[in-house]
């Protein structure tokens, strides 16, 4: 694949990424988007429960499998690496449209906050979740994490270097704001609606479980460095006070899940 063509794609991909995950907030919250996760094609309880467990696994099995070690050397002798990243996150995006437009909704209530100050709150939560997501990308690196620094250094002819391993602003409190943002996004939400509960139950513990695996790659890859992280610095629940601050050479990852 030619260089600007790679750069073309990774664009690309990350501008349909984007929409994406606009369409995501629009999708959670019912809000300015034409299906969401309570507006849809209606069906039975038994098969929209079928559907829509079906989805959350595709996402979950995708992101997981793709994102490790193994499965990148193998893929990276079919995609060349400077687009390893790009095409990850556009088969993301592609699942992430799937489940969009084949969701079921679910409409029973679970709960529901009446009181305006609770839905406030609630809201408060929900998009203060999506902007720590975002956030958290660019404590990182926004463009690395979505592979635009990989095809901008394949343009240039330059070599691809992982970033150093740094903890620096929510990092220093928590090892994974990133899904701290998300959790708050899936559960901060005034109306609770079956099809929502399944959605975030499913997604809650797709990251619980990738998160082990997330971080045993991290200590293979920054041993001690990551390992004395993990003893200071709580994994989902933040520990405010003076922090931890690490900044190294790193050798495989920064300490953002991929």
């Amino acid at each position: 694949m030619g260089r600007g063509i790679a750069f073309l794609y990774g664009v690309a991909s990350y501008g349909i990424f984007f929409l994406t995950f606009l369409y995501l907030i629009g999708f959670l919250s019912n809000l300015l988007v034409p299906m969401s996760i309570d507006v849809g094609q209606a069906t039975n309880t038994i098969t929209a429960l079928l559907i829509n467990f079906s989805l959350i696994a595709l996402f979950g099995i995708q992101h997981t499998v793709m994102a490790r070690p193994g499965f990148k050397d193998q893929w990276t002798k079919i995609v060349p690496k400077s687009i390893e990243r790009s095409t990850y996150v556009l088969i993301t995006s592609a699942i992430l449209i799937l489940m969009f437009f084949q969701w079921r909704p679910m409409t029973g209530v679970v709960w529901e906050a009446e009181a305006a100050w609770a839905q406030n709150i609630l809201w408060a939560v929900f998009f203060g979740g999506f902007g720590l997501v975002l956030l958290s990308t660019f404590v990182i690196d926004h463009f690395d994490l979505f592979g635009l620094r990989q095809v901008w250094l394949n343009l240039r002819k330059k070599v691809y270097t992982h970033s150093k391993f740094k903890v620096t602003f929510f990092y220093r409190f928590v090892r994974h704001p990133l899904y701290v943002g998300w959790i708050m996004a899936f559960w901060g939400i005034p109306k609770m609606t079956l099809g929502h509960l399944l959605f975030a139950v499913g997604m809650t513990t797709y990251i619980l479980i990738a998160i082990r695996y997330e971080e045993r790659d991290l200590v293979k890859f920054l041993g001690d460095d990551y390992v004395q992280y993990q003893q200071k610095v709580p994994m989902l629940i933040p520990k405010f006070g003076k922090g931890h601050d690490v900044v190294k050479g790193g050798s495989g990852n920064d300490p953002v899940p991929h």
